[in-house]
């Protein structure tokens, strides 16, 4: 394994982290976490170098934090870095900070949070949740009671706005923004990578494979790719390559992702790439532009839908069309059209959407396809 200091914490972490929202379940029911098998996968990664756990207050239905709280028993939590992040949106009042904090390191079985994020910040919540419940004071009361050891952000948002939480506070010492060899222009992207390196905060990566698109990529993208290496290998790479990057994550769902995905971090090294490979990858992203696929990563803060509306679902299958057509996407998911035709156009998703997907307007897309 390979390690990288975090911005100005000092920490060295694993170039791997491991994200706790793609854990493998049970009869594909995103709540019930297959125990078993996760905290293998979990164990395997930490008795192989990695040192970094991610997970949320919401990932899997709420019971990600307590799986890895079982995961860490028996002396694993000294050999681990365990992130987790504030709930924005369920904070309603400044008793709400400490209430869920404390909540949070019930279900996580520990005492203190090595690395705490407010999660998912954007313009909205920045203005209406943190500034105006004051939250970073609150914050910064539990990490001089030593219950949190670094004070860091998730980020879906513009660039601007990324920029403006920053310099708004210099408490924050890391920050955690979405980038990957198609992203490199969307939200932080490259130019925030850089700015938040420049102000010294550690920088992790997530949806470093975009969702899973970028592990198996539509064949007119993986015709861009060398086959010198694995779709998942060149994605990750590309991470590594910088040197603003400490650490990208994976949500890792099987021991076989595990297993790959550690041979590949031991190889990470700043500058692995020619400009030749950077070339291919940027023409990659091009051949994926071109597809102009729903931006869906299938993290399902947007679920549940009350109208019934498998949304990740519903566009992980329209997304065929582009190569298999119609037919295809009805045989992936052959009431499709019907469910989503039950969008009432609540607003409920779109709010929750880290992708700031229209929603609405792309199921009456995929309605009207049919």
């Amino acid at each position: 394994m390979r390690y990288r200091e975090m911005g100005k914490t000092g920490v060295e972490v694993s170039v791997l982290g491991f994200g706790c929202m793609r854990f493998p379940t049970i009869e594909g029911e995103d709540s019930r976490i297959d125990e078993e098998k996760s905290i293998e996968m979990i164990r395997h990664a930490i008795d192989n170098g990695v040192n970094y756990l991610d997970t949320a207050f919401f990932y899997h239905s709420g019971n990600s934090e307590r799986l890895v709280g079982k995961a860490l028993k028996d002396g694993y939590r000294k050999l681990t870095y365990l992130a987790t992040k504030l709930p924005l949106g369920s904070v309603n009042c400044e008793e709400d900070v400490e209430k869920l904090f404390n909540e949070q390191l019930e279900k996580l079985d520990t005492d203190y949070i090595d690395f705490y994020l407010l999660h998912a910040v954007n313009d909205d919540s920045w203005e209406n949740k943190v500034v105006k419940f004051d939250i970073l004071s609150k914050l910064e009361k539990l990490k001089e009671q030593g219950k949190i050891k670094h004070l860091g952000f998730s980020f879906h948002d513009d660039l601007w706005v990324f920029k403006k939480i920053i310099d708004a506070y210099d408490g924050f010492e890391f920050c955690q923004i979405q980038l990957n060899y198609i992203d490199v222009d969307y939200q932080a992207g490259i130019e925030g990578l850089e700015y938040a390196a420049s102000k010294g905060l550690g920088v992790i990566v997530m949806e470093p494979l975009l969702g899973g698109k970028l592990a198996n990529p539509n064949e007119k993208v993986l015709q861009k790719l060398s086959s010198d290496k694995t779709p998942v290998e060149w994605a990750f790479d590309f991470l590594w390559n910088r040197p603003e990057v400490s650490m990208l994550l994976s949500g890792m769902g099987t021991m076989q992702m595990v297993t790959d995905n550690l041979g590949y971090a031991d190889k990470a090294t700043v500058g692995m790439l020619s400009e030749e490979n950077l070339a291919m990858l940027a023409q990659a992203k091009k051949a994926f532009d071109e597809l102009n696929l729903v931006p869906c990563t299938g993290c399902e803060y947007c679920m549940p839908c009350p109208a019934g509306v498998e949304i990740p679902k519903v566009f992980s299958a329209f997304n065929n069309i582009t190569t298999g057509g119609r037919r295809l996407v009805k045989e992936i998911f052959p009431d499709i059209e019907a469910n989503a035709s039950l969008c009432k156009k609540c607003g409920k998703c779109e709010s929750a959407c880290p992708q700031h997907i229209e929603i609405a307007e792309m199921l009456r897309k995929v309605k009207n396809s049919f």
